[in-house]
């Protein structure tokens, strides 16, 4: 099970980056044009950039963006302040440990419920994209399945399961 975890946590936080390189991509795409447009302008020759630029980008870095967050949680990549608990006893540092990640854990939970929420709501409004009118509901459910992997690797790791790193 909790190889399968670690599968699941690997390959979506791979998705996530093949979706930054995506962005990326598209990023340069446009801004090549942009500078074509504006080299060849003066010829009267018009280089138009990528149409629907801004509502891709937008909509893949939401989604690239949180599929991060549960490899970072398996790694114990996070931001983690040690000043004072360092001369902590070790059982009271471990206490600290499992309760924050405890608490990530409630906290993605949280996240994912308030993002499903938004999810519907979108859908029942029909909101689309500026440009492209893509349907926005769609590109919350990645961010819901980070959330829900967060949560998982969290809740492991608070009841005293290892990290892997």
């Amino acid at each position: 099970m909790v190889a399968a975890l670690h599968r699941a946590v690997t390959f979506w936080a791979l998705l996530g980056g093949v979706l930054a390189i995506a962005i990326v991509l598209v990023t340069a795409v446009n801004v090549g044009a942009f500078m074509l447009d504006s080299a060849l302008k003066p010829f009267g020759i018009y280089v138009s950039a990528l149409p629907g630029y801004e509502d891709f980008v937008r909509l893949a870095v939401s989604a690239a963006a949180l599929s991060f967050f549960p490899y970072c949680q398996m790694k114990r990549g996070h931001v983690a302040v040690e000043l004072f608990v360092q001369s902590f006893p070790e059982w009271l540092r471990g206490a600290l440990d499992r309760f924050w990640t405890f608490l990530s854990a409630a906290l993605a939970v949280f996240l994912a419920y308030w993002m499903w929420i938004g999810m519907l709501e979108s859908r029942s409004d029909g909101t689309v994209t500026a440009i492209l009118g893509w349907s926005e509901w769609p590109w919350y459910f990645p961010g819901i399945v980070s959330m829900g992997l967060w949560a998982l690797v969290s809740l492991y790791q608070a009841a005293g399961g290892k990290s892997y790193g």
